[in-house]
């Protein structure tokens, strides 16, 4: 017999001293064998002694089978207790499952949800509402951990009837959206909500909020996307107290506000209503109290507008000045309006040429949108451009008066509006004109974006999604910025 312990240098090694032992015990055997078998075959009590042999063998092979069968699939002392999930998950009842009916790009409900990457971690942002007693959180946050899901920050929102607990989560990869609303299920939460977080949710609800306060402070047509970003996914629509076109305006709401389920309605700063709507998550009375404050704070402040332009170059050598514009520019603008042709008018305002001067106030109001104005080096307005907030689309149009159309001036006002959409986070930007009007559509498709179109009766709407790999800065624009001045 020969047994290998180890290898050196590439080649077996062998014991012989091993083989000289179990030599030498294999004669001891034989010797102890024969001595056995003459003591039973000659002594008085040999067949007893057999017999109590073979019961001793036959109970000692017994207990040894026992004990091999208890203590054989023991784990060893050095396990972690590290398993594969789907092993710890595969007994898991689906009863228990709570998730509320969402929008269409909610994981639980969207193929998002489904889509798993093994090896990576992806960040949840998840709502569930647990009951106001002791240990209810305790629960949530063991059943998270069961899953190795990673707590990042929690915000609580007190409700008369519980609490609703708002999480960041940092979760494996290959662990789906409804394996983490069924777990929490189990663990005493309801309604329990879910979406795809990203790395700008990972900054602190205060510094989030200080930061949307800024924003707001320095410019008023930002408290729309302040209260997008503050609300997430949620249709927001300003509406004046007196139509633009005229007639009757919204119901008003009180000077606190109004909150119903999914619906917020607040005082406007200018007199009207803003309504925010969230079918998919009711607010909680904690978001509602942040929406009013913010917009308190703007209306405090009153309007404002940031004070910067560009001087630009037109091919001729004429000198233009970009800036933003608003109300007080409500005069030069109608004058501009007043040397425009019928024609030009008709195709911006599609509608009655005498109307248009109606809209004005309310475009250049910066409660609704921004406006860039083109001025000359006299002063004069030549040209508009309006990006305007419509509910949670956003709608680009232009104005250039004929004597300064085919200069480039269109192009560049679009180019720099859908600048400004797509640096507010905004994935479309639509615009209305008519079939016939050759210049927007010219530039529309000087954007270099993915565009669809949709024509019925002589109306044209050109949809520029912002979400192309394309960026705009490969495009080069007709005038040259020469100056920038504060």
């Amino acid at each position: 017999m020969s047994d290998v312990t180890r290898a050196k240098h590439g080649r077996p090694v062998h014991h012989w001293r091993r083989d000289v032992i179990e030599l030498a015990a294999l004669f001891t055997a034989v010797a102890v064998a024969d001595a056995v078998a003459n003591l039973i075959g000659h002594g008085p009590d040999g067949p007893t002694v057999l017999l109590v042999s073979a019961a001793v063998l036959v109970a000692t092979a017994g207990f040894h089978t026992w004990w091999a069968r208890r203590h054989g699939h023991a784990p060893p002392t050095g396990d972690t207790g590290a398993r594969p999930r789907s092993a710890g998950r595969t007994g898991q009842s689906d009863a228990g499952l709570s998730s509320q009916s969402s929008h269409s790009d909610q994981p639980e409900l969207s193929q998002d949800a489904a889509t798993t990457v093994p090896g990576e971690s992806v960040l949840w942002r998840m709502r569930t509402t647990v009951k106001d007693e002791p240990g209810s959180l305790a629960a949530l946050c063991t059943a998270l951990a069961g899953l190795r899901v990673d707590i990042l920050s929690l915000q609580t929102h007190p409700l008369a009837e519980g609490t609703v607990d708002e999480f960041l989560l940092r979760a494996p990869g290959d662990l789906t959206a409804a394996e983490i609303t069924r777990a929490v299920s189990v663990a005493g939460g309801a309604g329990t909500w879910i979406e795809r977080a990203d790395a700008h949710d990972l900054v602190d609800a205060p510094t989030r909020v200080l930061g949307l306060a800024t924003r707001t402070a320095l410019d008023a047509a930002e408290l729309p996307l302040a209260l997008r970003q503050l609300l997430g996914r949620c249709t927001i629509r300003s509406l004046p107290a007196v139509p633009a076109g005229g007639g009757r305006g919204p119901e008003p709401v009180p000077m606190e506000g109004a909150l119903e389920d999914t619906v917020m309605r607040l005082r406007a700063p200018e007199g009207g209503v803003i309504t925010v709507e969230r079918p998919y998550l009711p607010f909680t009375p904690t978001e509602f109290a942040r929406a009013r404050a913010l917009v308190e704070l703007d209306a405090r402040l009153g309007l404002r507008v940031p004070r910067s332009e560009d001087v630009l170059t037109l091919p001729e050598g004429n000198d233009i000045t970009v800036r933003r514009a608003d109300t007080g520019d409500l005069r030069a603008a109608r004058e501009m309006h007043e040397r425009c042709s019928t024609r030009t008018l008709g195709m911006r305002y599609h509608g009655p040429v005498g109307d248009a001067d109606r809209y004005l106030n309310h475009l250049l109001s910066p409660r609704f949108g921004r406006t860039l104005s083109v001025q000359t080096a006299s002063g004069r307005i030549v040209g508009l451009g309006h990006l305007l907030w419509d509910g949670d689309e956003t709608e680009v149009a232009l104005l250039v008066e004929d004597a300064w159309q085919r200069r480039g001036i269109g192009s560049e006002l679009l180019r720099r509006l859908v600048g400004m959409a797509i640096e507010a986070g905004c994935e479309s930007v639509y615009a209305v004109t008519q079939s016939s009007n050759t210049g927007m559509v010219a530039a529309m498709r000087g954007l270099g974006l993915p565009l669809d179109y949709q024509i019925e009766e002589g109306t044209l709407v050109i949809t520029a999604r912002l979400d192309a790999d394309a960026p705009l800065g490969e495009q080069e624009s007709a005038v040259g910025v020469r100056t920038e001045a504060p």
